[in-house]
């Protein structure tokens, strides 16, 4: 059987297989009764149409024989008793046409019936032709016997079809009134045969007559042995009779070549066939009369054994139905609530047991129910699926555990890297505040900038177990120092190029997160791109928010790779411990899922991958306007890429008093502005200082400690917003 078929087409054909053999069964049976019965019916209808009425064609036959024997031995005595003879043979055949033609017979008669029926009256035909001879004188005795033989002959071999449609029994009887009707045959022939010799038989006619003889004598036993007592009677009663005795011997005394007397021939003759003939009659009446009834009685017998048998069909039917029914419901039952379990209450358990929720397992994995009466396979396969959720669900749970285990665990690793990097920043800006030459101050510079990393790196790993990262912001912040400062955060960070962009900000509590997401995708574009490439940052409004192009010129990823990183970045899943390789993007899909940030990669036209990251409208703000802070002298805007601290926000000279935010125009180095590293909002007055127009070796010294002081500050003013960063 198919595998894909439901268990309901198994358990119906498991059952319709055995229902439709019984049923086969049990018509075969019922057919074969009542065609048992039906053929008996039949026997009545052939037996009054076709046998009775042969039978009385096969008596005019005989008696025309006799008077044509008669008529040849010269001895008759009535010219007109063979014209009377032949009129009872015509109308003796006459008969047998007509009701033989009838629809009733016709119908009841077989094949091998209508057959042999056929030939027998193509046999009956040829009496015109053997009167003609007979009245020609052309037959010997012999001939004459042989001529009216053959109609006699070709009318048995139509009753022995006739017994093959009966019932066992009645056809062994019928056989026996048959044979006695063939003795008869056999007697009439020997009758004629001596007649028409006239005591003057040639050496053909006594071979003739001693096989005739033989036959009868063979075939009289035989008859009676198949009959029973009421059909045997009459042929008992005439075999014991004196006069059949007599004659016998008087058979026995021409066969041995002695004269016989004709008249005392004709005396003993006549009477005992007319005396057979009358017991083959009533034999066959006897016999027609158990037919019907025995017919009728197996009629019954089949319709009671067939509606019996009908019955029980139907019972077993209704029974299988009921029970295939049953056993399919309590399957389908089963299969819904395995259904259920597995793709419903399952994935909703782990679902909880993913967001922290507690779960009862009561509610959640209630036993599955199959009924009381259940089949007892049936209820033993519900106890095992019941086993299996609760392991399934306890699995689940101890899972659960295990990685919110781990995720602490990682978290508090992060957290106490985070602690350490944040102790060693401080500690390198206290060196950095203390030491004042130049090379020293740009190891410190790498330095930090390196614990800058790794502290970015402890802060990816917070997020990914399920954290927050730690660091602040208060206002708003321009889009543009977000990005100078996640570009601070890479290690390449001298091949990135932010290039100028309208004037907008972001909600100061998502920079942290978007600094980290700006640079990570900035750091991968780094990585895969070549070492003199640049690495290209633009920003600009669009509709919908703000959108941030980071492009870089490498070799670029397959279009296969970039769809799936493309749906890993559109839909986040929850990280998994066991794959750790672009642990970058798992940080940015999480952070973009937060504040609703879409991430999409693109191919370069460079050759390269450009990431687009499009900031929704709810984050983006705009800046203060230059009315909302304190009166300052107007000055030309500059924008001076330094190299700033790690993680710090850009220095950029916006607004201040003349001359104190100036770049010397004479000196080959910049001036400091205090405070120049910090946001437009976050900024004090600061003092009015003049302008310097030559720098001795001390002033650049003094230069220098005083970059240190601001980094100094600027990292003091960040633990102010937001703690470690």
């Amino acid at each position: 059987m198919a595998s894909g078929r439901s268990i309901r087409f198994k358990i119906s054909t498991l059952l319709v297989v055995p229902l439709i053999s019984l049923i086969a069964l049990w018509g075969f049976a019922a057919s074969s009764t009542f065609g048992e019965a039906l053929n008996l019916l039949r026997a009545d209808t052939i037996w009054t149409g076709v046998i009775n009425n042969t039978d009385g064609l096969v008596s005019r036959l005989q008696e025309e024989r006799l008077a044509s024997a008669e008529r040849l031995a010269g001895t008759a005595t009535d010219p007109a008793e063979l014209a009377a003879a032949r009129g009872k043979t015509d109308k003796s055949n006459q008969k047998l046409r007509d009701e033989a033609q009838s629809g009733s017979v016709q119908s009841a008669l077989t094949f091998e019936m209508s057959t042999r029926l056929k030939e027998a009256f193509a046999a009956v035909d040829r009496l015109s032709d053997i009167r003609r001879k007979v009245d020609g004188g052309q037959l010997s005795p012999s001939r004459l016997l042989g001529e009216y033989d053959s109609i006699s002959d070709s009318i048995h071999v139509l009753y022995s079809t006739f017994t093959a449609s009966t019932d066992v029994e009645l056809a062994r009887q019928a056989q026996g009134l048959i044979a006695a009707d063939q003795v008869r045959e056999l007697l009439t022939r020997e009758h004629a045969l001596i007649v028409a010799a006239n005591g003057k038989p040639s050496m053909a006619d006594m071979h003739l007559l001693a096989r005739i003889d033989g036959t009868r004598t063979y075939l009289f036993p035989k008859a009676m042995a198949n009959m029973d007592a009421e059909l045997r009677a009459p042929f008992d009663k005439l075999a014991t009779s004196s006069r059949y005795a007599t004659m016998e011997r008087a058979l026995d005394s021409y066969l041995m070549g002695k004269p016989v007397d004709m008249q005392m021939w004709r005396g003993l003759a006549d009477p005992v066939l007319k005396e057979y003939t009358q017991g083959v009659w009533r034999a066959g009446e006897r016999l027609l009369a158990r037919l019907q009834p025995a017919g009728m009685s197996i009629l019954i017998r089949a319709g009671v054994a067939g509606a019996v048998g009908l019955i029980a069909v139907v019972f077993s039917v209704v029974i299988s139905i009921r029970v295939g029914r049953r056993i399919t419901r309590e399957l389908a039952s089963l299969r819904v609530s395995a259904l259920d379990l597995a793709e419903v209450r399952l994935p909703d358990v782990v679902e909880k047991l993913r967001k922290g929720d507690k779960v009862d397992m009561a509610t959640e994995v209630p036993p599955i129910k199959v009924g009381d009466q259940a089949t007892s396979e049936v209820a033993d396969l519900a106890a095992a699926f019941d086993s299996v959720q609760h392991t399934a669900v306890d699995a689940a749970v101890g899972q659960a555990k295990l990685r919110e285990g781990v995720s602490e665990a990682l978290r508090n690793l992060a957290r106490r890297s985070q602690s350490l990097l944040q102790r060693q920043l401080k500690m390198l800006d206290d060196m950095q505040r203390q030491t004042e030459e130049p090379e020293a101050l740009e190891r410190l510079f790498k330095l930090d900038h390196l614990t800058t990393r790794m502290r970015r790196h402890a802060e990816g790993l917070v997020l990914l177990s399920g954290g927050a990262a730690g660091r602040r912001w208060r206002g708003v912040i321009p889009v543009e120092d977000v990005l100078n400062g996640a570009a601070a955060q890479v290690e390449e960070y001298t091949r990135v190029r932010v290039y100028p962009m309208p004037e907008s900000g972001v909600s100061g509590e998502a920079v942290a997160d978007l600094m980290h997401l700006f640079a990570e995708l900035i750091e991968n574009a780094t990585s895969f791109s070549s070492p003199g490439n640049e690495v290209s940052v633009r920003g600009e409004l669009v509709g919908r928010g703000f959108a941030v192009e980071i492009e870089d010129r490498g070799l670029g990823i397959s279009p296969e790779e970039r769809r799936a990183i493309n749906e890993r970045l559109a839909n986040p899943r929850e990280f998994d411990l066991a794959q750790t390789e672009r642990l970058g993007f798992a940080v940015v899909g999480m952070l973009a899922a937060k504040h609703g940030v879409a991430v999409t990669l693109k191919p370069s036209p460079y050759g390269g991958t450009t990431a687009i990251v499009l900031v929704p409208s709810a984050l983006v703000q705009p800046l203060p306007t230059p009315m909302d802070l304190p009166e300052f002298e107007p000055v030309s805007v500059s924008v001076v890429r330094t190299d700033t601290g790690p993680g710090e926000l850009p220095r950029r000279v916006r607004t201040a008093k003349r001359g104190a935010a100036a770049l010397s125009q004479d000196s080959g180095l910049p001036r400091r502005v205090r405070q120049a590293s910090l946001p437009e909002q976050l900024k004090q007055v600061p003092p009015t200082e003049p302008p310097v127009e030559d720098r001795s070796p001390e002033q650049t010294r003094a230069l220098l400690s005083s970059l240190q002081s601001g980094w100094q500050r600027g990292r003091q003013d960040s633990d102010q917003d937001g703690g470690s960063r």
